[in-house]
């Protein structure tokens, strides 16, 4: 093994020094760890340190006597065989045990292993990008419809209520049926599953399926034709198996929302706004992205937040090119073609415009959306900001030690399975823009991703950890996958060109092995049946809940919130009290998680218990108020002095009963 001198490869140039100071930032946030426990705080210094420590070994090794291993070619003939194969195990598995079980996960890790095996180990001559990009976009087809067709009826919280809004479009002909609705300024998810179901003459649920539902997968296409903008095939089909195996990107497949659609155009103006800088554009090419940014913009509100997050970066990456310092010398037409900065400040200006009016149109709480968003978020920096404050929990610190000294292995395990896959792909990323950085191959496309993706980790990981939660950070994850990919892949590409066989066969053999394993586990991925029952609640319903919830309607003649006592709330676990609630049986503002105090029964009057609840449990509320995932008997919730006024055998519903009335 051989190494150049510092000074022939010049260690002082900015990718050099971002490297070095990656390494110093790791280890100024590494001792953070002793003062908070936050799953980000102790795993993220570490894979920034790894990723630059890997990066300036890359610039410095120079070693290139081993030939990089790879498939013998009979193997990767076979390969796309076994994985198909394994789709149609997967399909038959489902079929056959009537749901996604534990095996199933399994088995879709492995057939996603062999996957990678195929794009990061076949020689160049067996390579076949078309037919691996088919392969990914069936897996995403299986693993997304086999939870669909194994759910009576939806999975997800939001869909219920969205489903209603659409059902209402359809019985009034009329989309000012959710005038009184904040979607009313952002209705396209619900005029094109109407017009679907009209279209095709089926319920809501086939039409929803069969329109935004079978867009979702063929949607990660639009990711292989961005990278496949700035990187060879190999390169652009990684990023693509990046994309579609993310649990937060297969959540919105299966929890069909605006935000799905709003994924979808988003992705597109990510596709279109890369195409104008890299190749010599024409005005269709423009007007193309113009309209992706209005589809975005009246489909979704957070997917617009965060579309305008990526315009802003194209704005900043231009403004750094016209007058920064890699405007002056940027040569090397090796890497990627050098082009003059595309101008995009009238698109910046024009979107943020329409949003600003849209949103002042819009209603929401009995204002506009634009002054609703605004006074939660004064509110918030006024009452809850403030650094390191991950938790909005009002137990005591001796109380939550107490609660972390009797936490399992498993209880420890399970939060760094959930973040396996995100912060492997988050160590490529980092090693990606340090590549992008190098002044030689900086260009505007790139920088755009970079800053893109820093700009998204602060909405995500940073100002939640002061205590700034009003852009919803869980809804940017599968936003933020999408840069990602591009840059783990060239990341991915610079290490495999520099490192020796041996240090990067470990690497990739390492993305191969966990990647998608990580992935298929998460509680995103897993939503309609938790691998970690005990850890996750199972966001969807068998049809025992389903007609209990129907009969809780019936039972109680879906009143109206104010026709509601407070002495007539109903009281049982989440997710199931959003379930009667969105359906309409009874009004949200009296549907109410139990709370389950230490010891004893529980004291409400009117309790409904299923199951589940005692089995592998579900959230309830301590008597602090904070939610726990807890195992709750039947008799603590549906108590012996209480009559019981409907059952199916697995949902019972509880009231007081008539001799302790009167």
């Amino acid at each position: 093994m051989k190494y150049s001198s510092l000074s022939e490869l010049r260690p002082l140039r900015l990718d050099t020094v971002a490297a070095i100071g990656g390494l110093l930032i790791a280890l100024v946030l590494f001792p953070l760890r002793l003062f908070v426990s936050q799953i980000y705080l102790n795993t993220v210094p570490i894979v920034l340190g790894v990723a630059c420590g890997l990066y300036l070994l890359s610039l410095y090794q120079q070693d290139h006597a081993e030939a990089f291993p790879a498939l013998p070619s009979q193997v990767t003939m076979a390969l796309p065989a076994v994985v198909l194969t394994g789709l149609a195990g997967l399909v038959a598995l489902t079929v056959v045990q009537g749901e996604r079980t534990p095996l199933f996960f399994g088995a879709a890790g492995i057939v996603g292993t062999l996957l990678l095996a195929q794009i990061l180990f076949a020689s160049d001559r067996d390579l076949h990008p078309g037919l691996l990009v088919l392969q990914i976009v069936c897996f995403a087809i299986v693993f997304r419809f086999t939870a669909l067709y194994a759910t009576p009826g939806y999975v997800g919280i939001d869909i219920w209520t969205h489903s209603g809004l659409v059902k209402s479009i359809l019985s009034e002909q009329s989309l000012g049926a959710i005038s009184h609705d904040k979607h009313y300024g952002s209705p396209f998810y619900h005029l094109l599953v109407a017009a679907s179901s009209l279209l095709y003459d089926i319920p809501v649920r086939g039409a929803l399926y069969l329109s935004v539902g079978l867009v979702m997968p063929l949607s990660v296409l639009l990711v292989y034709a961005t990278t496949n903008l700035l990187v060879s095939a190999r390169w652009a089909v990684l990023a693509t198996a990046f994309f579609a195996f993310a649990g937060h990107v297969t959540r919105w497949g299966m929890h069909i929302i605006p935000t799905s659609l709003g994924l979808v155009f988003f992705l597109g103006v990510l596709y279109a706004l890369l195409r104008v800088m890299r190749i010599e554009y024409t005005i269709r090419d423009f007007f193309v992205l113009l309209l992706l940014s209005i589809a975005v913009i009246l489909t979704h509100q957070v997917s617009t937040f965060i579309m305008l997050v990526l315009l802003l970066a194209a704005f900043l990456a231009q403004v750094t090119f016209v007058f920064g310092p890699f405007g002056l010398t940027r040569l090397d037409t090796s890497v990627f073609r050098t082009k003059k900065p595309v101008n995009l400040i009238g698109l910046v200006v024009f979107n943020f415009g329409l949003t600003i009016f849209v949103w002042s149109l819009t209603p929401y709480q009995r204002q506009s959306f634009l002054a609703t968003v605004l006074k939660y978020f004064s509110e918030t920096l006024k009452e809850s900001a403030g650094f390191l404050n991950i938790q909005n929990s009002s137990s005591s610190g001796g109380a939550a030690a107490a609660a972390e000294s009797a936490m399992t292995l498993l209880d420890r395990v399970v939060p760094y399975v959930d973040k396996a896959g995100f912060l492997l792909l988050l160590g490529a990323t980092f090693v990606g823009c340090l590549y992008v950085v190098h002044r030689r191959r900086a260009e505007q496309s790139v920088f755009t991703l970079l800053l893109a993706s820093a700009f998204m980790l602060v909405f995500v990981l940073a100002l939640p950890m002061f205590g700034i939660r009003n852009f919803i950070p869980t809804r940017w994850f599968a936003f933020l996958y999408a840069p990602m990919a591009v840059l783990s892949a060239i990341g991915l590409r610079t290490l495999r060109r520099s490192l020796t066989p041996r240090i990067i066969f470990v690497v990739l053999f390492s993305f191969i092995l966990v990647y998608p394993g990580a992935m298929m586990l998460t509680a995103e991925s897993t939503a309609d049946n938790p691998v970690f029952s005990e850890h996750h609640e199972r966001l969807a319903y068998d049809q025992s809940e389903l007609a209990a919830a129907d009969a809780v309607g019936e039972l109680t003649g879906s009143p109206s919130g104010y026709e509601i006592g407070r002495d007539q709330h109903i009281y049982t676990d989440h997710p199931y009290q959003t379930l009667i609630a969105r359906t309409g049986a009874y009004p949200a503002t009296a549907m109410n998680p139990a709370v389950v105090p230490p010891d004893g029964p529980m004291t409400h009057n009117y309790t409904i218990y299923r199951t589940r609840q005692s089995t592998v449990g579900s959230y309830f509320r301590t008597p602090s108020g904070s939610a726990e995932m807890q195992k709750v008997s039947r008799a603590r919730l549906c108590r012996p002095e209480q009559a019981t006024v409907y059952t199916n055998g697995d949902v019972t519903m509880c009231t007081p009963s008539p001799a302790t009335m009167t």
